[in-house]
């Protein structure tokens, strides 16, 4: 069967199962198969697909009809211009998410610094930031030993070496280091929210999504744990839901800090809180 022909009926298959993007997800799931890109598959489609291929092609449309996410069935995922192995202990990272690494650079614009994203997961942030600021020691943590390799993994194959990625629960194995540029996209769902009973959501790890207090406890922990771990004009920043902006900048003012605002992503929805530790 010609490529073209397979990819018609592949994304036809992925519209009825209520896929979002079903031609998109069939031409990004066989360049995966036939490790190509899309402009080859666009110049190619006149080609036969051989039974291996078309076999393998068919178990990953079968399972994106389920819901899989196309990034861990690809186990890759773009972010900012970066090319990261993905793996199911960890979040997709998500173009949202790079309203975060945009407030860091502008607060984080010296030569050099001490950068830490907390919750790191697949290492997106931190070595996003890392490849804009060479100068910078950056640490990524994370609580799950399996996000911990997958990071280091994807620094290895970016040569990204100057970023560092730890086993900790937040700041629990940073006792007595501090930061200029302190960054977390923390759970922030409430464990009710229909959020997770949709899309790929359904498929990522629980313990990444889900906080108590209505998904405002991690926020809020953050915002009193970090004041130990920021040097003086220090910057806290974290993404939020979309109703929390009000509710984190109420929590960075208690809690002692100053410029407090909340930024909004490409979509012209509150994403980011921060303020700047001034002790």
């Amino acid at each position: 069967m010609r490529l073209d022909v397979l990819l018609a009926r592949a994304a036809k298959r992925l519209q009825a199962s209520g896929s979002p993007s079903p031609r998109l997800d069939a031409e990004v799931l066989l360049c995966h198969v036939l490790e190509v890109d899309r402009t080859w598959l666009y110049t190619w489609g006149d080609r036969e697909a051989d039974s291996l291929s078309r076999a393998r092609f068919d178990a990953l449309i079968a399972a994106r009809g389920q819901g899989a996410p196309v990034a861990y069935l690809t186990g890759e995922r773009e972010f900012w211009g970066l090319s990261l192995r993905t793996h199911d202990a960890t979040l997709i990272p998500r173009p949202d998410t790079e309203s975060l690494v945009e407030a860091a650079l502008a607060r984080g614009d010296a030569e050099e610094g001490a950068f830490l994203d907390l919750g790191a997961g697949t290492g997106a942030i931190a070595l996003a930031f890392a490849s804009e600021r060479p100068g910078w020691q950056v640490t990524g943590v994370d609580l799950s030993p399996q996000a911990v390799a997958l990071a280091r993994d994807n620094a290895s194959r970016l040569g990204l070496s100057r970023v560092r990625f730890l086993e900790s629960d937040w700041f629990a194995s940073l006792e007595g280091e501090r930061f200029a540029l302190v960054v977390a996209n923390p759970p922030y769902l409430a464990d009710d929210d229909p959020h997770l009973a949709q899309g790929d959501v359904r498929f990522e790890p629980r313990s990444a999504l889900v906080a108590g207090d209505d998904g405002l406890a991690d926020l809020y922990a953050l915002v009193h744990e970090a004041r130990r771990h920021l040097l003086a004009g220090g910057w806290l920043l974290l993404e939020h839901g979309l109703e929390q902006g009000a509710a984190v900048r109420q929590a960075f003012e208690q809690a002692g800090y100053d410029q407090v605002a909340t930024l909004q992503d490409l979509g012209a929805r509150d994403r980011v809180s921060l303020g700047r530790w001034k002790a």
